[in-house]
């Protein structure tokens, strides 16, 4: 229904391009009549963008070029005027290296759109893990009103009567992998949409619900799903409402909407590459977050949704459970209900008749899946600013474990060397692998394996200590510590362990250590020069110059918030 607006709002952004009478606004309508346009279509309405990372090679957005019309049928519904405009599309499955390398681009991309375009707001399509984060960053930059579009899960796959999803390919071996049957590849991932699992795909979207960004439910419905098709025009619709009242997402992004999606986060047991684009999400609204405190949170925080890659179920099963609604609600005195959202109201009202329908697949809070979110943040003399375990995954054996560090510089050499039978290795080895952090590995791309060494493996060996300052996909279960900060590539002291060094980890106490003197450490980094410099022209070196480190979300050094760029960015609006 329509929403009563604050009648002092100020004048529509986009007519100081279009209402006019001055040359500049005159032309600026010619070149609109020229586009098919009569007059009556846009002024005096609000001039929506709805930004679209859609293209032929994005699997998860596939659908959005359709949502798109759907968004526009609810914009044009509630008197606005929609344009739709097309931005980068980051495809985990198709973009080289690694789609974090371009989140930061998709980011520029989508803020200097909004702000260099005739419009009052935007409603974001989301897509990737990557792809959402990048457009959230973008859209609170540009700080024009908002909503975002979540891309919903794909169906889950199957073959032979069995349900698969994509990432499964990963956890068969090498030969099985070879030998599957090109009928069993097509029968993994059949719908757009994102990850059917509880991946970086599916956090995403729950924590810009969870920050107010979103519809109430929205991050949770499926592609496929004719409520996706409703639910993209309502964001249509709602977008009107929400430029007349001028609500910004700097306005609802607060200390405690962040707190809410760490919250959220937890009790989902959500992607470890959401600690990445939560972390360059709150340092672009201002609010201070650090990964001490995503440790302190999860400490209390428990899991009650069971979905896999580490549950049972899977994200079509947790929309029919309840979904987003039904997980926020259970939260209960955890949340800060009285926090905003763009859409109005609080989340105390909008997720108050809020149901789980079914108590297997998101627990109530007195039998979660786990007491605790199963995320810890680790820090000691190997990482300084920390690194991150899932525990949860990990054989218990190694959460207070000491041994020898066996050390690689390059992916595949390490992979080539874990495949020789004749590897000088022990279940008690620490592996590490270095140079894939944030500069180190252009973008910190996402390991696609760091497999147990195939000696210890046809021994029966399941899980070692691994360490990488890289990120790798949730599917990949066991001791696997990531996002070593600052990482090795920047001089930070993966850079200077050495075959055999004694390495410690200690989970209770949150530690993690090179067991060398401190005057010792201190020589090795003295002594230590980077490898060759990869990053010689164009976005690589502009990327390799202004990179931060994974603790701070991997975001440009020129986003952080400075008040005189407030300043002037209101005299720009």
């Amino acid at each position: 229904m329509p929403k009563h607006h604050n009648k002092t709002a100020k004048p529509l952004r986009s007519q100081h391009w279009l209402g006019g009478a001055n040359p500049r606004a005159s032309a600026e309508r010619a070149r609109l009549a020229q586009l098919g346009y009569n007059r009556e279509d846009y002024l005096g309405k609000p001039v929506v963008a709805i930004v679209n990372p859609w293209n032929e090679l994005n699997a998860a957005g596939a659908h959005m070029r359709v949502r798109a019309e759907d968004v526009k049928r609810g914009v044009r519904r509630a008197g606005g005027f929609p344009v739709e405009l097309p931005v980068m599309s980051l495809a985990e499955n198709a973009i080289k290296s690694t789609t974090m390398l371009y989140r930061n681009f998709l980011a520029i991309e989508a803020e200097e759109l909004l702000r260099f375009h005739p419009v009052d707001g935007a409603v974001l399509l989301g897509g990737c893990g990557k792809t959402t984060a990048g457009l959230l960053m973008g859209g609170i930059s540009a700080n024009l009103p908002m909503i975002l579009v979540p891309p919903g899960p794909m169906l889950p796959g199957y073959e032979s009567a069995t349900t698969f999803s994509g990432g499964q390919i990963w956890h068969h071996s090498a030969p099985l992998r070879a030998e599957i049957s090109e009928d069993a590849e097509a029968s993994f991932a059949r719908t757009p949409g994102t990850a059917m699992d509880m991946e970086s795909g599916s956090t995403m979207p729950l924590i810009a619900e969870a920050l107010g960004l979103t519809l109430p439910g929205a991050s949770s419905i499926p592609a496929h799903d004719a409520a996706h098709q409703r639910m993209a025009a309502m964001c249509g619709h709602h977008i009107v409402d929400i430029i007349r009242d001028d609500m910004k997402p700097r306005d609802v992004l607060t200390r405690r909407s962040f707190e809410n999606a760490l919250f959220t986060f937890a009790a989902a047991g959500g992607s470890s590459n959401a600690i990445i684009n939560l972390m360059a999400l709150a340092r672009r609204a201002g609010v201070p977050l650090s990964l001490a405190e995503i440790d302190h949170f999860a400490r209390y925080i428990p899991i009650l949704a069971d979905l896999q890659p580490a549950g049972h179920w899977r994200m079509e099963d947790f929309h029919k459970a309840g979904g987003s609604r039904g997980l926020i609600s259970r939260l209960g005195t955890f949340l800060h209900a009285g926090e905003r959202a763009v859409w109005g109201g609080t989340l105390a009202i909008r997720y108050a008749d809020a149901k789980v329908l079914d108590d297997a697949v998101i627990r109530p809070l007195s039998d979660p899946v786990s007491r605790w979110s199963g995320i810890a943040v680790l820090k000691g003399n190997i990482a300084p600013e920390g690194c991150i375990i899932r525990p949860l995954r990990a054989e218990a054996r190694l959460m207070r474990h000491t041994g020898p560090a066996l050390v690689f510089d390059d992916e595949a050499a390490m992979l080539k060397a874990l495949a020789d039978p004749a590897l000088d290795v022990t279940p008690d080895h620490v592996l590490i692998l270095r140079y894939y952090g944030p500069f180190g590995g252009t973008g910190m791309p996402e390991l696609a394996d760091f497999p147990i060494p195939a000696k210890l493996a046809n021994a029966g060996v399941k899980d070692m200590l691994r360490i990488t300052d890289g990120r790798m996909s949730g599917r990949v279960a066991g001791a696997c510590i990531l996002h070593v900060s600052p990482e090795a590539y920047m001089g930070g002291p993966l850079a200077v362990i050495r075959d055999g060094d004694s390495i410690s980890v200690d989970l209770e106490k949150r530690a993690i250590s090179l067991l060398i003197e401190e005057d010792e450490l201190g020589r090795r980094l003295d002594a230590w020069s980077p490898p060759p410099r990869r990053h010689r022209r164009g976005s690589l070196r502009l990327f390799a110059s202004h990179i931060r480190q994974a603790h701070e979300g991997c975001d440009f050094d020129f986003f952080e918030s400075d008040d005189e760029d407030e300043a002037a960015e209101k005299v720009a609006y």
